[in-house]
């Protein structure tokens, strides 16, 4: 089944200002992109709008998170129904920096994952291993108890609108790097657990993509397995090596 490549560029809490911001959307409004992949960027919530408004339209804007309630008082936090309201797509959940810094579950990363479907967003849900988890030989089981509340809570029609990043802790802007035989053996296990838990549909057409210090040097060769369908991206997304990462199938 063929599945559209996918590039997410997770800005995280940068740039420090709108004229850096500026640029950045500068260089990829400027650029000859792949028209075959769906490229979203997710820049700071105070910049989702203004960003949206002066960036090309074939490139999404991704909110970083959002909470599972439509509104009320839960001071710091945006909900999907003003997401939806901003013309927003997007929002990646269960991050790793969530997960570990802000001490967010799978549990609530799941509640908020049916929360943003409901909305409806669609959503770049975040797993991956630590270190220790690794060396461990526990990486697909972690992968798998991380996805095990999100399978609870959604139907089959659901995942349609998920793409899964697979993103290993410890090559998260450290400079390590799974290599393409590891990226693809965890894509190919996560696949074969949502072929089982879910259906074998939304295991062939679920796109699985990787994250954890991708650069234009390695992309393509992560590209060339079958089972990597893209990637999320985060230091690399605000210098003008995003372009050749998006345009990582190309010949």
């Amino acid at each position: 089944m063929a599945r559209q490549f996918f590039v997410g560029g997770n800005f995280k809490m940068n740039p420090n200002t709108r004229e850096q911001k500026i640029a950045i959307v500068q260089v990829l409004n400027k650029a000859d992109l792949d028209p075959t992949t769906e490229v979203a960027i997710a820049p700071p919530s105070i910049y989702l709008i203004p960003l949206k408004e002066i960036l090309r339209k074939e490139i999404h804007v991704a909110a970083q998170n959002c909470y599972f309630k439509q509104s009320g008082a839960f001071t710091g936090e945006i909900s999907t129904t003003q997401l939806v309201d901003a013309g927003i797509p997007y929002v990646i959940l269960g991050h790793s920096e969530r997960r570990t810094l802000f001490h967010e579950t799978s549990a609530f990363v799941a509640q908020k994952t049916r929360a943003a479907l409901d909305a409806p967003l669609k959503v770049i849900l975040c797993i991956g291993e630590t270190l220790d988890e690794r060396e461990s030989g526990k990486t697909a089981q972690v992968c798998e108890d991380q996805l095990k509340p999100v399978v609870e809570l959604l139907k089959e029609s659901d995942w349609s609108n998920v793409v899964i990043a697979y993103e290993p802790v410890w090559a998260i802007g450290t400079g390590k790097v799974a290599t393409s035989a590891q990226a693809q053996e965890t894509h190919a296990d996560i696949r074969a657990f949502l072929s089982k838990a879910v259906s074998a549909e939304v295991g062939a057409s679920t796109r699985i993509v990787y994250g954890g210090s991708v650069t234009a040097a390695n992309c393509k060769e992560l590209a060339t397995r079958p089972d990597v369908d893209g990637f999320l991206v985060g230091g690399a997304s605000l210098k003008p090596e995003f372009v050749d990462i998006i345009n990582a199938k190309q010949a």
